[in-house]
């Protein structure tokens, strides 16, 4: 929430406005160039993890991408 409250703000000052879709987690293993992204964000709900998982995907082809509803 404090994240989102931050850049909220900032995209104020610029005459922009944002919402937030929901939340979640991310488990990075660098070392075995995986990411796992999970859970959800008791102020905001759960995000789409497909859609966080598609665009990690583009950013990082080189990695493991998996997502699950599951965990907080």
């Amino acid at each position: 929430a404090d994240l989102f409250e931050r850049t909220a703000e900032e995209l104020a000052r610029h005459g922009l406005s944002c919402e937030c879709l929901g939340g979640g987690r991310l488990s990075h293993r660098p070392e075995e160039r995986k990411i796992h992204v999970y859970g959800y964000s008791v102020g905001f709900g759960r995000a789409d993890h497909a859609v966080t998982t598609e665009k990690l995907k583009a950013k990082y082809p080189d990695y493991e991408i998996t997502w699950a509803d599951e965990g907080y």
